[in-house]
């Protein structure tokens, strides 16, 4: 398996398994008893990564929300606690998350172990949030490992897939319409998610260098290994 197959196969649970700790109820009822408001939690404990930074920095590395959601959202959640332990709390989140929720049908360990290999020799250029996220503390339970690791790749492959996307001509709105409709005005952007049909196109070529920039972090790992890890990620994500 090549690295830029293992890095298209691998798409879905990289997005979606993370995904889970951030929507799930429980994480928000940890941030209410931190003194956050509602998905001020998100903001806080996502963009915290990035220290003391202005809201526009956020925006900027969140790329897909529109400013007018990220600015006061993270503006509220900085008078909770300081940045870094926002994202530390985030993160214990991911974990506790993990430990409740998943069993021992995956062998979390091996698949920890791969994603680290992938996340602790990628280049931080141009994914400020995968830098900062990358120095938060590690857990030691092997569920919680795995998706802290799968959560920097998340970041990881985010941010190359923001650039990718500017670079193809779309607006972020645009992409939002096209991949998520449903989180148009979620995300902050007014009005009703745009026609996809005719940004298809600029859609798939956004998604091919994705594959392409992320691909080239899963060359660490021999082919076996990508195959090897893709099969792990899937049973994780059924």
């Amino acid at each position: 398996m090549t690295p830029e197959q293992a890095a298209h196969e691998t798409r879905d649970p990289t997005v979606f398994l993370p995904a889970k700790f951030m929507s799930d109820s429980a994480t928000y009822v940890r941030g209410a008893e931190l003194g956050f408001d509602g998905t001020d939690f998100y903001f806080g404990g996502r963009g915290g990564a990035l220290g003391d930074v202005t809201a526009d920095v956020v925006v900027a590395a969140f790329v897909f929300f529109a400013p007018t959601t990220v600015t006061p959202a993270w503006e509220r959640a900085g008078t909770v606690m300081p940045r870094r332990d926002a994202a530390v709390a985030w993160m214990e989140c991911a974990a506790t998350w993990a430990t409740t929720n998943l069993g021992d049908e995956v062998d979390w360990a091996r698949l920890a172990h791969l994603l680290g290999r992938i996340v602790d020799n990628a280049s931080f250029a141009g994914v400020p949030l995968f830098a900062g996220a990358h120095s938060l503390p590690l857990p030691s339970d092997p569920r919680a490992l795995a998706i802290h690791r799968l959560d920097l790749l998340r970041e990881l492959r985010g941010g190359l897939h923001g650039a990718a996307v500017l670079t193809v001509g779309l607006q972020v709105n645009e992409a939002i319409s096209v991949i998520a409709p449903q989180m148009h005005g979620f995300m902050g952007w007014e009005g009703d998610a745009l026609d996809a049909e005719p940004l298809q196109e600029r859609w798939r070529l956004a998604e091919a260098r994705t594959d392409r920039m992320v691909g080239r972090h899963f060359a660490i790992l021999t082919a076996d290994e990508r195959a090897e890890l893709v099969e792990l990620l899937k049973q994780a994500n059924s």
